[in-house]
C-alpha cells in the first residue's frame, strides 16, 4: 500500500472519528444545557453587581466592621481587667461602665457585620472564585492529611477534587456548545427560523422568560410531516401540563397562529415529542379524484388513504371550506355501487343538478317532504320484512339497495319544515332507525350549531363526523366536542374525522380534489330510486306508487292514466291519505301520522272508518293491513 493510500485512510478515519465525537457532543448538549445556562445566568448576575459604587460600599463596610471589631476587643479587654483587679467590686461604678461599654461595642460589631454581609451580597465574588474556594476547602485539607500520613486512601481527596473540577469545566463546555443547526437545503425560511429557536441553546436561554423553565429540547429534525423535536420535562412538568402550555410555546417560537402544533408522549417517561406541521406527507402528491380512488383523501401525516364506514354522517364546514367537493368524494362510490343508491335532498337547489342522471333529486319543500315520506315508508316496510325473515340487518339487493339520503344544506332544509309540509320528523326517524335497515342519513351544513344547522335529535345519532374548517371555536365544539381545532385549519380541503378511531392528535385529511363538475356528470347514468308498493308483504312483485303523502298536495296521476285529462285531480281526503300510507308500508297509527303529517287523532278516526268499511284490517298485535280487492287477502 503506497503512502498516499495510507494517508487517505488515516484522514478518512480521522474524519469519521471527528464526526462521531461531534455527534456525541451534540447529543449530550441538551443534558448539560440547563446547568450551563444557570451557571452563566448566575455569573452574569454577579458580574452586573460588581460596580464601582457597590465596591465602594463594600470597602466602607469592611473598614467600619474592622473598626468596630477593634473597639469591641478593647472594651472586652478592659472589662476583663477590671473584673480581675483586686479591690474592685461587682457594684464598682467603673466596672459597671466597662460592662456597658463592652455590650455596646459588641452590638455595634454585630451591626457592622450585618452591613458587611449586605455589602458583600451587593458586590459578590465571581462565580469562578467561589468555585475555586469550594474545591480548595476540600482539596487543601485533604492534601495536608495525606502528607501527614493520616489518610489511608493516599492522595484520593486531591484526585477527587481535581476530577470534580474537570467535570465542572467539561459540563460547562458541553452545555455551552453552540452546535450548528443542520437544516435541509429545501427548508423554507419559516422552518429555518423554527429549528434555530427549537435548538436547546436558544430554548434553554429564553424558556424561563415564557414560563417554560424546566423544559429542555433535543436536536430538532425536519421530516415529511414537518419539524419534530424531543422535549425533556423536568421538575413538576408532565405531558398534560406541557400540552396546556401551547400558547407559551408558540410565543417562544414566534410561529404563526395557523401552524398546527402537536404534543405527544415520548418513548419514555419525562419526555414529550413536539411536532410542528410545516409540511405534509401529501406534498407533491396528486389529489385529483378518479373513480378508482378509495376513501375521502390522504392523511397529511402518513400519506395513507382515509376511508369512512357506511352509516350516518355529519359533514360540516364554513362557507368555502370545501363541503361540496368532499360530498362528491363521499357520494361517488355509492353512485357507482349497484347495491346502493343516492337520494339528494338539495335545499339550496344547486349541486344536485349534477347528480340528477344517477341519483334521486328533490329541491322544493313539497318534493323533499314526499321523498322523505317514501324513504320512511320503505324503512318501515323493511322493518316488517326483517321481522318476518328473522334477521337483524337488512341485506341490500339491486331491487332494494342501500339508501344514502343526503341533506344539503341542513339550515335551509330546517327553514322549509312546517306543520303544512313536515320534513324533519321523517328525517329524525331515519336518523334513529335507519342504520340496521341500510338507510344512511348524511347531514351537510355550513353552520354546525345545534338548532341553527342541525337538529339535536339528529346530531345525537350521527356515528361519523367529518368537519372541515369552521368559523370558530363554538362551531367546532358543537360538532366535534372540546379540544378539537377545526377552526385552526389553514385552508379549504382539509378536514378532521371523528368516529372512526381517529383522535384529536390526528393529522388533517387532505380531501380528494373533485372540484371539476365533469367528474360528477361523467358518472354512469342510473334510474333514480323510487318507492314501490309490495303487495302481500312480498319483496318481489311491485307496482309503481307515485302517490306523494304531503299535506295539501295533489295526488300525482299514475302512469296508466290518460294525460288528456285537463281537470286537476281533487285533493285527497284524510281517509284516502291514511289508506295510501297503510298500502305503502305504514303499520301503526304512529307510522301513518309520521308519513302523512296528519295528527294522530285524525288518523285514528280515519282508521276506524276504514276498518268499519272493511278496506283495512287490524291484527291481534295491532298491525294495520290493506285488504286486496281480488281475494280479500291481507297485503303487506
Amino acid at each position: 500500500m503506497d503512502l498516499k493510500a495510507v494517508s487517505t485512510k488515516i484522514a478518512d478515519g480521522s474524519k469519521h472519528t471527528a464526526g462521531t465525537i461531534t455527534n456525541t457532543l451534540d447529543t449530550m448538549a441538551p443534558t448539560f444545557a440547563p446547568f450551563a445556562a444557570r451557571w452563566d445566568a448566575e455569573a452574569d448576575r454577579r458580574r452586573q453587581l460588581r460596580t464601582p459604587e457597590n465596591l465602594k460600599r463594600l470597602m466602607e463596610a469592611q473598614k467600619n466592621h474592622a473598626s468596630a471589631r477593634s473597639t469591641a476587643a478593647q472594651a472586652k479587654a478592659r472589662r476583663r481587667n477590671l473584673a480581675h483587679s483586686p479591690g474592685v467590686g461587682v457594684l464598682n461604678p467603673e466596672r459597671r461602665a466597662a460592662r456597658t461599654a463592652d455590650k455596646a461595642a459588641r452590638q455595634h460589631a454585630r451591626e457592622t457585620l450585618a452591613k458587611l454581609k449586605e455589602a458583600k451580597t451587593g458586590y459578590p465574588a465571581t462565580l469562578r472564585a467561589k468555585a475555586i474556594q469550594a474545591h480548595a476547602v476540600h482539596a487543601i485539607p485533604g492534601a495536608g492529611l495525606s502528607a501527614l500520613g493520616w489518610d489511608q486512601a493516599g492522595a484520593w481527596p486531591v484526585a477527587g477534587s481535581l476530577a470534580l473540577i474537570a467535570a465542572n469545566f467539561a459540563a460547562l463546555a458541553v452545555g455551552r456548545r453552540k452546535a450548528a443547526v443542520v437544516v435541509d437545503d429545501e427548508a423554507s425560511a419559516e422552518e429555518r427560523q423554527l429549528m434555530e429557536r427549537l435548538h436547546p441553546t436558544y430554548w434553554v436561554e429564553h424558556a424561563p422568560d415564557r414560563g417554560l423553565s424546566g423544559t429542555v429540547t433535543g436536536v430538532p429534525q425536519l421530516g415529511g410531516a414537518g419539524i419534530t423535536v424531543a422535549v425533556r420535562l423536568d421538575g413538576q412538568w408532565d405531558l398534560a401540563k406541557f400540552a396546556a402550555a401551547e400558547s407559551h410555546v408558540r410565543a417562544l417560537l414566534g410561529c404563526r397562529t395557523a401552524l398546527r402544533l402537536r404534543v405527544t408522549a415520548g418513548d419514555r417517561g419525562g419526555w414529550a415529542v413536539l411536532t410542528l406541521g410545516t409540511r405534509t406527507a401529501v406534498d407533491g402528491a396528486s389529489l385529483l379524484w378518479t373513480p378508482d380512488r378509495q376513501g375521502i383523501g390522504l392523511d397529511t401525516g402518513t400519506g395513507e388513504v382515509v376511508t369512512l364506514p357506511h352509516g350516518r354522517k355529519v359533514i360540516a364546514g364554513t362557507s368555502g371550506a370545501g363541503k361540496s367537493v368532499l360530498l362528491r368524494a363521499i357520494l361517488a362510490p355509492y353512485a357507482l355501487d349497484p347495491l346502493s343508491t343516492v337520494i339528494y335532498l338539495d335545499a339550496k337547489g344547486e349541486e344536485s343538478g349534477l347528480w340528477r342522471h344517477c341519483a334521486r333529486e328533490a329541491i322544493d319543500p313539497g318534493d323533499i317532504a314526499g321523498v322523505v315520506a317514501e324513504v320512511v315508508a320503505e324503512m318501515l316496510s323493511r322493518r316488517d320484512l326483517m321481522r318476518d325473515r328473522q334477521i337483524a340487518t337488512w341485506r341490500a339487493t339491486e331491487e332494494r339497495p342501500r339508501l344514502v339520503v343526503l341533506v344539503d344544506e341542513g339550515a335551509d332544509l330546517m327553514a322549509m319544515d312546517s306543520k303544512k309540509v313536515p320534513i324533519l320528523p321523517g328525517l329524525e326517524q331515519i336518523a334513529r332507525q335507519g342504520r340496521s335497515r341500510l338507510v344512511d342519513l348524511l347531514w351537510c351544513t355550513q353552520k354546525p350549531t345545534v338548532g341553527d344547522g342541525i337538529p339535536s335529535q339528529i346530531i345525537g345519532n350521527m356515528d361519523v363526523r367529518v368537519t372541515l374548517k369552521t368559523a370558530g371555536q363554538t362551531e367546532t365544539q358543537q360538532i366535534m366536542g372540546k379540544g378539537w381545532q377545526n377552526h385552526m385549519l389553514p385552508g379549504p380541503g382539509l378536514a378532521f374525522v371523528r368516529g372512526t378511531g381517529r383522535d384529536m392528535e390526528q393529522s388533517p385529511v387532505a380531501v380528494w380534489d373533485a372540484s371539476q363538475d365533469k367528474l360528477v356528470t361523467s358518472l354512469p347514468a342510473r334510474t333514480p330510486w323510487r318507492r314501490e308498493e309490495s303487495p302481500a308483504r312480498s319483496a318481489g312483485a311491485s307496482v309503481p306508487s307515485p302517490l306523494r303523502l304531503v299535506k295539501d298536495e295533489p295526488v300525482t296521476a299514475s302512469p296508466q292514466e290518460s294525460p288528456a285529462a285537463a281537470v286537476p285531480p281533487a285533493k285527497p281526503t284524510n281517509r284516502e291519505k291514511v289508506a295510501a300510507a297503510i298500502g305503502t308500508g305504514a303499520r301503526t297509527v304512529a307510522d301513518v301520522a309520521l308519513v302523512t303529517g296528519i295528527n294522530k287523532g285524525s288518523v285514528s278516526k280515519a282508521v276506524k272508518q276504514l276498518l268499519d268499511a272493511g278496506e283495512i284490517t287490524r291484527s291481534e298485535d295491532g298491525v294495520l293491513s290493506v285488504v286486496t280487492a281480488q281475494a280479500g287477502a291481507v297485503s303487506a
